[in-house]
């Protein structure tokens, strides 16, 4: 790998992912939090490096990303990870996980003279990025992202339990974009209130609090709240709304403030869900989505 200087840096487990909904019935899935993420700062224009680690019959996942003209970097092991997502209610919040296999965790070697504006982690569960990984992470970028899900979701044969965080006084001070979902906040703070919980985040370390619910997305720096709702024309792809967010957010910040992060980051989202995988529109496409939901000048 070169060592040039990448605007953002993709990094997670493949995910090949079985989702069940009330409407939607079973489909299986291409997924990945580097997945969507890589998808979602290319479409707006960012020099992007991908890297995974997936079982080698899975690769047309790293083909796609090269044909849409994404860099990938992928290490090829035993299995990918493979799970099950079922969405029991019409709430998008509250969903099962059933793992069937998980890929090998990543180690140093795998970003071994890469560097990056923005380092986005998307682990999927506890195990797949260690200390030394996320260390080696922190001194490779300048703004780190990190999703919670893969701290706080723990796999016990083929359930997922979430457990408290052992190493979060240690990694949250490192971290610059933290992202949470509403289900989450509430594990780590105890809180059902979104603003709270932001607040009581914060206080853990990270820079800048990411939390997105239901209804949209909310920022906070440890001074003001940023928010914006989602604005979907029909909630299909409920799977990888986090992964988008942050990654998107991520992006956006290397060249915007917080208030106009929030405004993208929103509408490049709600445009995701309104189709299953990761998202394939434009940058015009959410420049048209912000002019006519968000009425913001771009």
């Amino acid at each position: 790998m070169d060592n040039k200087v990448y605007d953002a840096v993709h990094i997670g487990h493949y995910t090949k992912d079985t989702i069940v909904t009330l409407k939607g019935g079973t489909r299986i899935v291409d997924g990945g939090g580097f997945n969507y993420g890589a998808h979602a700062t290319h479409a707006l224009g960012l020099d992007v490096l991908a890297i995974t680690r997936l079982a080698k019959e899975d690769s047309h996942v790293v083909d796609e990303l090269n044909r849409t003209g994404i860099k990938t970097s992928a290490v090829y092991t035993d299995k990918s990870t493979c799970l099950k997502m079922d969405y029991p209610s019409e709430n998008p919040d509250e969903r099962i996980f059933t793992v069937t296999s998980v890929a090998a965790p990543f180690e140093a070697s795998d970003i071994q003279n890469i560097r990056g504006k923005a380092f986005v982690a998307a682990p999927s569960f506890l195990g797949e990025m260690d200390m030394t990984f996320i260390k080696a992470m922190k001194e490779r970028c300048r703004y780190l992202a990190l999703d919670v899900q893969g701290f706080v979701r723990v796999v016990y044969g083929n359930t997922v339990k979430y457990e408290q965080w052992k190493e979060q006084r240690e990694i949250l001070p490192m971290v610059d974009f933290f992202k949470v979902d509403i289900a989450e906040a509430e594990f780590m703070t105890g809180t059902k209130d979104r603003h709270e919980a932001a607040k009581m985040l914060k206080a853990m370390g990270p820079a800048e609090i990411v939390l997105t619910h239901k209804s949209g997305l909310l920022i906070y720096d440890g001074k003001e709240y940023f928010e914006a709702e989602f604005h979907p024309k029909e909630l299909i792809g409920r799977s990888g709304r986090g992964d988008t967010c942050i990654s998107t957010y991520s992006g956006c910040r290397l060249s915007m403030p917080p208030e106009k992060a929030v405004i993208w980051t929103a509408a490049l989202a709600s445009l995701k869900m309104e189709k299953e995988g990761p998202f394939t529109g434009t940058k015009k496409d959410v420049e048209n989505m912000i002019a006519g939901k968000y009425k913001i000048e771009i």
